[in-house]
This record gives C-alpha cells, structure tokens and sequence, in this order.
C-alpha cells in the first residue's frame, strides 16, 4: 500500500472510530510501523485534516456545541481523579491541561476527557507509567479548558471544587 492510500484509510478509520485509536493500533491495521503512522498524521495535519492527539490515541477534532472556558485549579497529583471525576460529573468536557513553564512558556497536553472511563483510561495510564503530570511543574497550579453546556454546569464543578480545596483561589 502507497503512502497517500494508506493516509486515506486513517482518514477512514478515524472517521469511523468511536474513541480515540492508538498509532500501535492503526500501525497494526495497516501492517506498518508505529513511526510510518506518526508520520502519516504529521503529513495529514500539515494537508490541513483536523486530528487531535490524545493520550489514548488520535481521533478526527468534532465541530462541539456548548462553552468553552478556562478554570485555574491546584491540587496534589493524588487529587487528579477527584478532580477530573468532578468536572465529568458536572457534564463537562476537560479538552486540556496548560501550564505555564518560565522557559517555554505556556505547555498544552491534550486531555479530552468526558465521561468516567475516560478518567479511569487516564489514571490507569498515568498510575503504570513513569510520567509526571505537567502540573509538577507549577506546584500543582494549572489551567483546564472546559466544555459545557449550561453556565450552571461550570458553576456547580466551581462549587464543588472549591469545597474540595481544589479551585485556585489565591
């Protein structure tokens, strides 16, 4: 298979997915390498294709209805769970994590996390691996971009992350 077909089918898969795939996983599918689909989806962000990079995998970038805002928050790596368990269960998105980096500037990971088994995909993933949160960085001060439907939503999560010592209130 040529390069230009075999972009087309992660263009098909991605379509299609319902969660994120794994470069491992389309890799895989195509009989390639890892590194061929990284590099398939760098040439298909720069042909201009809307492809997000998750920590579960990489998936097509929906056009969303609702609010965006940002929510500055500080807590312990150990309150990450509580934390993302309590926005999804306000019904919002967590799209990112940013922090701000003295000589980088602002760093952005992708998060994406909507639902319970999104939290519990990503704590599992960061509990297995020698990773550290990027909010190490900043004593545990970071900034989330926020997808939600109803104003009431953001502020119910603000109640009950500021009852959990976790909104930045400084």
């Amino acid at each position: 298979m040529d390069g230009a077909t075999r972009r087309e089918a992660i263009i098909k898969e991605l379509q299609t997915a319902e969660k994120p795939i794994s470069a491992s996983k389309l890799a895989a599918g195509l009989g390639v390498s890892r590194q061929i689909i990284v590099g398939d989806i760098a040439l298909l962000r720069a042909a201009g294709e809307d492809i997000v990079a998750t920590a579960r995998g990489y998936r097509l970038e929906a056009s969303e209805t609702g609010h965006v805002s940002k929510l500055a928050v500080q807590h312990r790596p150990e309150q990450t769970e509580e934390e993302l368990l309590t926005f999804v269960s306000c019904g919002i998105e967590v799209i990112d994590v940013i922090v701000e980096h003295e000589i980088y500037g602002e760093l952005t990971g992708n998060l994406r996390i909507k639902t319970e088994q999104d939290v519990a995909d990503f704590m599992r993933k960061y509990q297995h691996s020698q990773a550290r949160l990027l909010s190490d960085l900043t004593n545990g001060i970071h900034l989330h971009t926020l997808r939600y439907q109803e104003a009431e939503d953001l502020e119910q999560a603000k109640r009950l992350l500021a009852d959990k010592g976790i909104l930045y209130q400084n």
